[in-house]
This record gives structure tokens, C-alpha cells and sequence, in this order.
């Protein structure tokens, strides 16, 4: 996968570039989201944990989707265990 940007597109299925700006923004929104808890990332990461939840943000966010509270949830998990995994979340006292 070349972007993040690529991933979520495929992951949407969304073959035109019409859409571009708008998922840019989208994913810039949730790597605010997720560092405003600690874990820092940006757009060229290449870690498949942290592009899952970039791509379950967007389907969350984009248009309105009928799966909304589901795909929420979703990604309140994946947030979570992002903060509480070692080498994600904020460092522990000592560190």
C-alpha cells in the first residue's frame, strides 16, 4: 500500500479521485483524535494497526453510514487498546 490514503480508498471501495480531499481530511481528523490520547502517528505510517483504525474512522465519518453506532464502537476499541498497548500510548511513570 503506497498512503493511508490508498488503504482507506480501497477499504471503501472508492476508485475515483473525486473523493480525495475529503478523506484527507477524514484521516487527518483521526490522527488528531488518536494523538489528543497519546499515541503520535502521521500519514506515512505503515502500521497495520493504526491504518485499521484510521480506515474504520473514515467509514465511520464519511456520508452516512447505516452501521454508524457499530463502526463506532469499533473504533472506541481499537483506540483503546491503542493507549494501553506498549510502544502506543503515553509512556508509564518512570519511562
Amino acid at each position: 500500500m503506497d498512503t493511508i490514503l490508498d488503504a482507506v480508498k480501497e477499504a471503501m471501495r472508492i476508485k475515483t479521485p473525486a473523493y480525495d480531499a475529503s478523506i484527507a481530511r477524514l484521516i487527518g481528523a483521526c490522527i488528531r483524535d488518536i494523538g489528543i490520547v497519546g499515541v503520535e502517528f502521521d500519514a506515512t505510517t505503515e502500521d497495520e494497526l493504526l491504518i485499521e483504525a484510521v480506515i474504520t474512522y473514515c467509514r465511520m465519518n464519511f456520508g452516512t453510514p447505516s452501521d454508524y453506532d457499530r463502526l463506532k464502537a469499533s473504533y472506541d476499541e481499537q483506540k483503546a487498546q491503542l493507549i494501553s498497548c506498549t510502544g502506543y500510548g503515553l509512556p508509564s511513570e518512570g519511562e
